[in-house]
């Protein structure tokens, strides 16, 4: 059996201070910017997706406070509010649709 090697000081703090997490997936697209101005205004009343976020009192700043909300009460806003069926259509014609600056 090996054993392992001792972590220093300096990898222990950055441990405990979440600073030796998995990197950030490079294809990650802030939700600002996949629900854009141009996008939202385009399916729906709103300028922006926090606007379209309040309207419905929900309360998310992340894609997991967004997967944290109740499927049915979610989807429910989005055909609501939008030109969509549900979260799901809606999220997919952003992705299509967003395309980066280069």
């Amino acid at each position: 059996m090996r054993k392992q090697k001792p972590m220093s000081f300096e990898d222990l703090l950055k441990d405990l201070q979440g600073q030796n997490e998995v990197p950030e997936d490079p294809n990650f697209v802030p939700l600002d910017k996949l629900f854009n101005e141009s996008f939202m205004r385009k399916y729906s009343a709103f300028g922006s997706f926090d606007e379209f976020l309040e309207k419905g009192n929900f309360q998310a700043k992340t894609r997991e406070d967004i997967q944290n909300i109740p499927d049915e009460l979610f989807d429910r806003h989005v055909q609501r509010e939008t030109s969509f069926a549900d979260w799901e259509a809606m999220l997919a014609a952003s992705n299509q649709e967003y395309k980066p600056k280069e």
